[in-house]
């Protein structure tokens, strides 16, 4: 999809006229039926106007122009791409506009500006759209089939910018970018048309312009065995029983698909360490290889950013969210696999989603008919939110609805907590999710090492012991304190979470800028070793493993002896949306604590604020004494 796709000459034209800003938001109203932002109709006005200077500048017209270019299977568009016949083969460049007048450093790649009317920390335009490009030559026909494609170029226009002496543009650390898509400043116009003029030398737009318009929207070969080679490069998983009988009907159906009358949709029943994941990421490896356009979405910011990063930005389109597919075509998608499907939600809609986008349609049912072949691995008893719609009776439900054939496959073995599924029974007897044979856990199983401290520094302290034997441990929490949204204004995270004289921070929140050095941003929490310094809450730390794994258990849910039984208390929660659920409030928090109590793969380290709660724990252990 794009807003619009001309001649050089006529883009000019209606550039000097005043018309291009008008033209986009008509056909931005037809194709997204809402209007566009006053902001986006004043920017497009203001960078066209200053692109075209550039065209005419250069003598570009007879060239092809396309103007906010949606990007294959993302909702991001390119600003401009121009495109037309080099000396030896076609060419097309990606422009990408930015008003910019300042800009100050932040970590890794990214940048603070002033945008969207504030200060913000944003991508390096030459990142930005170098990514751009990678993505469409990666997804599109016309720019990797052989024998000709054609070739794509990339580069960033700041038209308001002059840059100072050790511009933060141009840092050496941003050198390997700005060497494959280069920053062109305000004073820069010259070497920009040059540069345009010489690889479109011949123009031809017209020809150029057609091919990319009738070039179809699917990953390259190319990118899918770059896929498998880094997922296998990074994750030896090996599969096990009824793992492998799962992933083997999964390739067999993806196999057939299209060549049969229904679809087949494939429900994973896992708990915590059963191996959902090593599946999920084995099937996206082998797929990739043969061909099969497989990705893998998730209702976590926090597991898809870090699986983005793990695997390089080249490779992570195909790690998608589980609202990017509102829009996708039918059966775009020849496998999609949706992981921790207990996430879905019951739309894509959200608080900053305009009314005129909101299609009622939910977002289960965008899932289904993106996929040929949908894969939904889930643990009903892990859902942590009200918004969480996702159960496997409501999968199975509107599958069937849709006349789907549903296949449902249980995996029993345990991976987490050393092996042991009898520790995840005996948590979910405990939190009295559900009656099991384990009602006692011995802790003189040297397998799990799991203890119960008494103080949060001894917790602290316990945690702090794992990480530098090189084991990978966190701290986590009930959500009991506040989350704060600024820093402390010694530019530090504030210490929400205070016991007494125990004072630490959460980790950072998701919208944090400037952090201070050595802080991960929250998406990078579970990964980044420097994430031990803060402690996290469900929403940073569900979907992960650790080595080890420590948890402050809050007063949002206590065991009351007199009842006796499970209280939950949401007056001690600082979670609004869980506070908000009305009933299954409690349900929700037990869920909660259900998940941080199987994050670790060798042991659990508990520190209860309530002692009560402690006792009641205590009692159901063996081989300790009980400390009343």
């Amino acid at each position: 999809m794009r807003l619009y796709a001309g001649m050089s000459k006529e883009f000019i034209d209606e550039t000097i006229h005043n018309r291009i800003a008008d033209l986009l938001k008509t056909a931005f109203e037809s194709h997204y039926r809402r209007q566009p932002s006053p902001s986006e109709v004043q920017s497009w006005r203001n960078s066209l106007r200053a692109v075209s200077q550039v065209f005419q500048y250069a003598g570009l017209t007879d060239h092809g122009v396309i103007l906010e270019y949606e990007l294959p299977v993302t909702s991001m568009r390119l600003d401009c791409l121009v495109c037309g016949a080099g000396v030896a083969r076609d060419s097309a460049s990606i422009i990408e506009l930015k008003q910019w007048e300042r800009c100050e450093d932040s970590e890794g790649e990214h940048v603070v500006t002033w945008v969207g009317g504030g200060h913000r920390e944003v991508l390096h335009p030459s990142a930005q759209v170098d990514r751009y490009r990678q993505q469409l030559s990666d997804n599109h026909s016309a720019f990797y089939e052989e024998p000709d494609p054609i070739a794509l170029q990339s580069c960033a226009y700041l038209h308001n910018y002059t840059p100072v002496p050790n511009d933060t543009l141009f840092l050496p650390k941003f050198d390997s970018f700005l060497l494959e898509s280069p920053i062109y400043t305000a004073d820069k116009v010259d070497a920009l048309a040059s540069a345009l003029s010489m690889a479109m030398i011949r123009g031809d737009g017209k020809r150029v312009l057609d091919r990319i318009e009738r070039g179809t929207q699917k990953p390259s070969k190319k990118l899918l065995n770059e896929v498998a080679r880094v997922i296998k490069g990074e994750h030896a998983f090996v599969l096990l029983d009824d793992q492998l009988v799962a992933y083997d009907m999964i390739l067999a159906a993806a196999r057939k698909a299209g060549t049969v009358d229904t679809k087949e949709v494939f429900i994973i029943h896992g708990g915590p360490g059963t191996g959902k994941s090593a599946i999920a990421i084995n099937l996206m490896a082998d797929l990739s290889r043969a061909g099969k356009n497989a990705q893998y979405a998730t209702g976590s910011r926090t597991f898809t950013g870090t699986l983005r990063k793990i695997l390089g930005p080249r490779t992570a389109q195909q790690f998608r969210y589980f609202n990017n597919y509102g829009e996708a075509a039918e059966n775009q998608v020849d496998v999609l696999i949706c992981d921790e499907a207990h996430r879905i939600r019951a739309t894509s809609a959200n608080q900053y989603t305009a009314r005129s986008r909101r299609s009622g349609k939910p977002q289960l049912q965008e899932l289904l008919d993106a996929g040929r072949v949908p894969v939904f691995f889930i643990d009903d008893k892990q859902t942590v939110r009200p918004g969480e719609v996702g159960s496997s009776p409501y999968i199975r439900e509107v599958a069937e609805a849709n006349g789907h054939t549903v296949r449902e496959y249980t995996l029993n073995i345990q991976f987490r907590c050393a092996g042991s599924e009898n520790f995840i029974n005996w948590v979910d007897n405990t939190l009295d999710l559900e009656r099991t044979a384990s009602t006692l856990w011995n802790t003189a199983d040297a397998a799990f090492d799991f203890r119960i401290v008494e103080s949060p520094f001894a917790l602290e302290a316990l945690i702090q012991d794992r990480a530098r034997e090189k084991y990978t441990a966190r701290l986590t929490g009930g959500f009991c304190w506040p989350w704060s949204k600024h820093l402390a204004d010694d530019g530090s995270l504030k210490s929400d979470v205070i016991i007494d004289e125990f004072k630490r921070p959460w980790n950072a929140r998701p919208e944090m800028t400037r952090l201070p050095k050595g802080v991960p941003k929250a998406v990078y929490w579970p990964y980044d070793p420097n994430g031990i310094g803060q402690i996290g809450c469900i929403y940073t730390a569900q979907g992960f493993e650790f080595d080890y794994v420590g948890i402050i258990w809050g007063l949002d849910l206590v065991y009351d002896p007199d009842k006796p039984g499970w209280v939950g208390n949401r007056d001690n929660s600082y979670d609004t949306v869980v506070k908000r659920s009305g009933d299954k409030f409690m349900d929700l928090v037990k869920h909660t604590y259900r998940v941080l109590l199987t994050r670790g793969m060798k042991g659990c380290y508990v520190y209860f604020m309530d002692k009560n709660t402690e006792r009641f724990v205590r009692s159901r252990l063996e081989n300790k004494p009980f400390n009343p």
